[in-house]
């Protein structure tokens, strides 16, 4: 088996519009890091407008407990469902101010490749606030259109079905196709494929910031 490009961050913000979109996109990425790097997740909407969406926020809670992530690494935001357009200005402030109070070290937002309107503006002004920082794009089956992973993460059988058992817990979407247990393995198996691996989870390079270093931080290589 080829070696795998190694990387890692101190502090990974992950970054969703609306509950249930960071466990979509990479909740099998979350389930393996989140044991070894300190992670904060961000949700922008609680979606509590909505009277039929009323256990959500539990729902989230629970999922993200699933895949390792304690309720107080985990944030809910104010904006409104389908308004964030019109909210651009207050959600760069926001993404902003997280960024001068976490400083991630990498960041993963929503792939360019979505048209949902707020899941857009997350990644447009995402780029803004986060300058300097690497940033992935994760994809959210339903809403994202021409969406191919060129940012392979392999993940373990173990942490595929924690992403199963983790979207499991929304009882309000479980009539949703995209939230299918099969459909969420044979994403992951799909990009193992691509990355001839068992699983991966598949990302878009919205903007990757390295450098190059020797084993052990040598001045120079052999």
């Amino acid at each position: 088996m080829p070696n795998n490009l190694l990387f890692y961050g101190k502090r990974v913000c992950l970054i969703g519009a609306h509950p249930d979109d960071i466990e979509i996109g990479c909740g099998a990425l979350l389930s393996a890091i989140a044991p070894h790097t300190d992670v904060l997740c961000v949700t922008l909407s609680d979606n509590q407008k909505n009277p039929a969406l009323k256990n959500l926020v539990e729902e989230h809670y629970q999922s993200m407990q699933v895949l390792g992530v304690p309720k107080e690494k985990v944030r809910l935001g104010p904006f409104e469902t389908r308004r964030f357009p019109q909210a651009r200005q207050e959600i760069l402030e926001y993404m902003i101010q997280l960024n001068h109070t976490f400083q991630p070290d990498i960041v993963f937002l929503h792939t360019k490749a979505d048209i949902h309107q707020d899941h857009a503006t997350v990644t447009e002004e995402g780029l803004r606030a986060f300058r300097g920082k690497t940033v992935l794009g994760f994809d959210v089956i339903r809403s994202s259109y021409g969406f191919f992973p060129n940012f392979l993460v392999e993940v373990s059988e173990e942490d595929v079905d924690k992403k199963i058992a983790a979207l499991s817990q929304y009882k309000t979407y479980e009539s949703k196709y995209y939230f299918e247990s099969q459909i969420t393995r044979a994403t992951l198996i799909r990009n193992g494929a691509i990355a001839e691996r068992p699983y991966a989870e598949g990302f878009d390079i919205l903007r990757i910031i390295g450098e190059f270093g020797c084993k052990e931080m040598l001045s120079a290589c052999d």
